[in-house]
């Protein structure tokens, strides 16, 4: 029959996964880590939003009732800015500019922006006028500020709304266009009331509420039908909630005998998990999902592997490679058949699959190869254009049960992200220096730099830099005020611990430490421990997300670091880090020591931004 593989030359065409409605508010992404927020923020007010790019034609914004400039890693003086269609300022309807979406509207209106001025965090703004997009707000709002450039000086009809201490023009309107530009987020969680400034400017806009999952589930059945024709999907099901959502939707619309799923156990999963998804198949009645046990693969093909990227980029291609080698073994005719995924929006901006996104991280949906596939319309992506909680709200409607479509995501390459791995040797550490440490010691605390680093965001780019670790006092809303601090301070840290165990700070060297069974089976079980902890605390509907993380930093040479990482959030774009009781965190703490082999439990108590959900 000759070899069959995904990387065959045959493309199709396809179209996205959008649903046109009356009233479409679209996002302008200018390649920030919030564009796709912005879009799942409007529509969890019930109003579809499309994301374009900023080179967009006027004549494709059909049904266009506003416009939001979205955010961006650039400077407006930048040469290589991304290229802006200034036709779009010319429509008729209102536009809201949002951090550099802001400093656009003043720079090409006539204003001026200046460089240089970077400011993160909280701050808050005070409220100059209170109509349009302000109304029912109070006289002061806390709002969220992410950004390196600021305007200086305003264009012509233009006035301020809106001030902060160290921002005079945080808001701004141009009452004759209804043109509004903030330097701040409304689209994150961290500014309070920043949904009821959304919800303003959709009135404002004249928009119907007509944006719904179940009209989204009518006009994917046709999309998907459209795409697939006569042919048939072949799915790798991870059993976290996007596959499993994926899987029961297409089989919902072509049917079993055109759907077939597989399952890697890659070596890299929970405890017991493979024996799981195998019940909850088959509760479901879904009878087309082999499983396989490939971990041998991925394990050889990782040997000696270190780098975060490297790492993902090897899980990507081994996922692909093993798909091939059950094609062969099933005798699938690679003509008739499509690639299925359960890509959902924050894979592809955090992968940089929008033009101008800065790449965070490449999800192992998103590498080369799988990349290409998209390009060639043989990858079916019925979630891609969906937010977390709207893939468990269809989950829901699907008919999907709630401890499944609630259970905590897992990352594609699982425990293989949450597994650092080092060379061992150590890497020069930029110090903080004689003032920070002061200010530390004046709050209660002791502070530290590990000599490991791990992926974050600052400033909508991807930042590979080291962890703080504070110790002494435990009073979480000092933690959360040092780790503020030392974030915004030292470009050099883009994650703030806390010490859980033991009492004292530990002297930790980094050692020489890859993915192997043993690293992987110790920490199983302390995610074990971690998962099981949350459920009998009925903490699993709050905190989102617990990533467990081994850390090769050790005291003797062979323990090594565990680190705890709750995380409170609807969408996965931004994040809280969660504040458990230090009384059950100290119970937690000590059932991980008595597995042996660890010699410091850590809290991570990094915000997204600056810190990204996982290590890696």
């Amino acid at each position: 029959m000759g070899t069959i593989s995904f990387s065959h030359n045959q493309t199709v065409t396809t179209k996205n996964f959008m649903v046109c409605f009356m009233d479409t508010i679209y996002v302008i992404d200018f390649g920030g880590q919030y564009a796709h927020l912005i879009a799942n923020r409007i529509r969890r007010l019930n109003v579809y939003a499309q994301i374009k790019h900023p080179d967009v034609d006027v004549a494709e914004l059909e049904n266009a009732r506003g416009i939001i400039l979205s955010g961006g890693p650039k400077s407006v003086y930048d040469k290589d800015c991304p290229v802006f269609n200034a036709d779009l300022l010319k429509m008729n309807v209102p536009i809201l500019g949002l951090c550099f979406g802001h400093q656009l509207l003043v720079h090409l209106m006539g204003g001026i922006v200046e460089q240089g001025f970077k400011e993160y965090g909280s701050a808050h703004m005070r409220i100059r006028s209170k109509e349009d997009i302000f109304k029912n707000l109070a006289d002061s709002e806390l709002v969220w500020m992410s950004h390196g450039d600021s305007v200086k000086k305003l264009p012509d009809h233009f006035k301020i709304i809106g001030s902060t201490e160290d921002c005079p023009f945080a808001a701004i309107h141009y009452p004759g266009r209804d043109i509004f530009g903030f330097q701040f987020h409304p689209e994150v969680s961290h500014t309070t009331h920043g949904m009821t400034m959304l919800a303003n400017f959709l009135d404002i806009c004249s928009c119907r509420r007509s944006w719904t999952i179940k009209n989204f589930i009518s006009s994917i059945n046709d999309t998907v039908k459209e795409q697939v024709g006569d042919r048939k999907v072949f799915m790798l099901v991870s059993g976290g909630v996007d596959s499993t959502v994926a899987f029961t939707l297409l089989n919902q619309i072509l049917g079993e005998d055109r759907v077939q799923g597989l399952t890697i156990d890659t070596g890299f999963c929970r405890k017991e998990e493979m024996a799981e998804i195998r019940e909850l198949m088959r509760s479901h009645k879904l009878h087309n999902l082999l499983i396989q046990d490939h971990s041998d693969t991925f394990l050889q093909n990782l040997k000696g592997v270190f780098e975060p990227e490297k790492k993902r980029k090897i899980i990507g291609k081994t996922f692909i490679d093993v798909a091939d080698k059950a094609l062969r073994q099933l005798k699938l005719n690679p003509n008739e058949w499509l690639l299925g995924q359960g890509t959902i929006y924050p894979d592809t901006i955090e992968s940089g699959g929008t033009k101008n996104a800065a790449v965070i991280k490449t999800h192992h949906n998103r590498v080369d190869i799988v990349a290409d596939l998209v390009a060639r319309g043989l990858v079916v992506e019925p979630l891609a254009q969906l937010y977390k909680d709207e893939v468990r709200e269809l989950g829901i409607e699907l008919g999907l049960p709630e401890r499944m479509v609630w259970r905590h995501p897992f990352p594609g390459p699982g425990l293989a992200v949450r597994t650092l791995c080092s060379t061992g040797e150590e890497e020069e550490i930029v110090p903080i220096g004689y003032q920070t440490k002061s200010f530390c010691q004046e709050h209660g605390f002791g502070v530290a730099v590990l000599p490991i680093r791990s992926v974050g965001v600052q400033g909508d780019v991807r930042s590979y830099a080291h962890p703080a670790v504070l110790y002494g006092k435990q009073d979480w809303t000092l933690l959360e005020k040092m780790s503020t601090y030392l974030t915004n301070k030292h470009q050099s840290v883009n994650r703030v611990l806390t010490l859980l165990a033991p009492s004292e700070m530990p002297s930790l060297r980094l050692k020489k430490a890859f993915l192997t069974r043993d690293r992987l089976d110790l920490l199983r079980e302390a995610d074990d421990i971690v998962m099981r902890f949350i459920e009998q605390k009925n903490l699993d509907r709050i905190i989102w997300q617990m990533p467990t993380v081994i850390l090769p930093l050790t005291s003797d040479g062979k323990k090594e670091c565990i680190v705890l990482r709750p995380v409170i959030t609807r969408d996965f774009m931004t994040a809280r880090f969660a504040e458990i009781p230090f009384s059950d965190l100290s119970v937690l703490t000590q059932k991980i020591m008595d597995l042996g082999g660890i010699d410091a439990v850590f809290y991570d108590i990094t915000h997204k931004p600056p810190g990204t959900i996982e290590w890696e």
